[in-house]
């Protein structure tokens, strides 16, 4: 705990310096962002990144959509104790906010409904069969990340225990699915006691959890096969994994040590090897996200892009209920809470949903790149960050030239569809705008 208790204090008193910034809006505070605005810029648009066409093609039933549920008071946190304790989160109001999310990106009225539709959606028209397996892949980072305390007493971000458990209650009470058939997996990471106590009362009884600590196996017979040599240890998938129908990745909106680390990363805590708790490192892929350069290979979209994984995904999730600055950085409130509009200084208090894993990586990376406060408190922001949404959304003729797999020989098309929003305060895409291709962003206050 003393070392996360001193990154908090490093991170209050970074806080009161970057105040004397007096950032507003969107405005950037890189000077490598603001060439990018400044070179061919439609007019009006302020976003960090170069603005450009919609690259890719869009995904899911309705193709390129990403919803976004905004549910203002499902946090009550001041910012005092640990951010995680149960008592700081309304679930009436976060379960809301999840079903509102599935609903808008369904175009359902019913979280019954919209869970059919999606999964017909993913599976060619077919409906979700009692016995199917589920894996949720969560991202539990925070926890247990230099030793195997199961307490949960970290000051780091990872998924929120109860919007982990109103997506399990959705799956369970308006999809039908068998708790014993739900697996929520994190294979480098622990779950904390309390969280697996949270998600399996009452009508939850019977989800599994596998981590590091017991139920993530790895399936020997199933490497992860990367389309560049990499120099590290052989992957292989959890066999959680490998047994499953059907993905949901749940995965944490927030700044990263290396930009950003949204669903693509995410399943840096999927894959397994010889480091059960450090596996990307042992695997040799940290540098690829180093490199800040757009144009080059990038193992995330392997990832993307393996049928094991991207294949049987049938729902990208965004935890954006709080969402720091980076991700080694301990969760305080100056740290979360966000001057864009429309959180005017508030917590994000926010869950975004989509089928098109590129889309709702580009909405995500338009919010983190923008907002001021992430501006003043990650230097590590550049322009290098869009790189794997660019090589993903044209996978079948990567800028890098790399020749992208599935991880079993077959060449990738288009993994989804990537572009920016418009400007910082409308915040609309080409969908919005009438176009037939891009990303459309459906705002819904649950």
């Amino acid at each position: 705990m003393g070392k996360s208790m001193d990154r908090r204090n490093f991170i209050a008193l970074a806080s009161t310096t970057a105040a004397t910034l007096a950032l507003t809006g969107c405005a950037t505070s890189s000077e490598s962002a603001s060439t990018a605005v400044s070179a061919n810029q439609p007019q009006g648009y302020d976003g960090y990144f170069k603005s450009h066409e919609p690259l890719g093609a869009g995904k899911g039933i309705f193709p390129g959509r990403v919803s976004w549920a905004y549910k203002p008071g499902c946090t009550s946190w001041d910012g005092t104790g640990y951010w995680w304790e149960l008592g700081n989160f309304d679930e009436v109001a976060i379960q809301a906010a999840v079903d509102a999310a599935l609903c808008a990106l369904a175009g359902t009225a019913s979280a019954d409904a919209a869970w059919d539709a999606l999964f017909k959606a993913r599976n060619a028209g077919t409906a979700y069969q009692p016995g199917q397996k589920i894996v949720i892949k969560a991202n539990i980072n925070g926890a247990a990340e230099y030793d195997d305390d199961t307490d949960g007493l970290s000051y780091d971000s990872y998924t929120n225990p109860v919007l982990l458990k109103c997506v399990l209650a959705s799956l369970v009470r308006a999809a039908h699915v068998a708790p014993s058939d739900i697996t929520v997996l994190d294979a480098t990471r622990i779950f904390p006691t309390y969280m697996r106590q949270l998600c399996t009362q009452d009508d939850l009884a019977g989800v599994n959890f596998a981590d590091r600590s017991g139920g993530a196996i790895a399936d020997t017979a199933i490497p992860v096969n990367w389309s560049e040599a990499i120099d590290g240890d052989r992957c292989f998938l959890p066999t959680c994994v490998t047994e499953a129908t059907y993905l949901i990745n749940l995965a944490n909106m927030k700044g990263h040590n290396y930009g950003i680390t949204l669903c693509a990363k995410n399943h840096f805590g999927t894959i397994m090897n010889s480091n059960l708790l450090r596996a990307p490192s042992q695997a040799g892929l940290h540098p690829y996200l180093t490199k800040y350069r757009m144009g080059i290979y990038n193992p995330l979209v392997d990832l993307m892009g393996n049928e094991q994984l991207g294949g049987k995904t049938m729902l990208y999730l965004l935890d954006a209920i709080l969402c720091p600055s980076e991700n080694t950085v301990s969760m305080i409130k100056e740290n979360c809470t966000w001057e864009m509009t429309p959180f005017n200084g508030s917590y994000t208090q926010s869950v975004f949903a989509s089928q098109d894993p590129v889309a709702i990586d580009s909405v995500a990376a338009d919010f983190l790149a923008n907002e001021p406060m992430v501006q003043s408190l990650n230097m590590n922001l550049n322009e290098g960050m869009e790189n794997y949404l660019h090589e993903a959304a044209q996978a079948e003729s990567a800028p890098s030239g790399t020749q992208y797999k599935d991880g079993f020989g077959n060449a990738l098309t288009s993994l989804g569809v990537h572009e920016h929003w418009n400007n910082c305060t409308s915040k609309q895409y080409s969908r919005n705008l009438g176009a037939s291709e891009g990303i459309e962003l459906v705002r819904v206050d649950a």
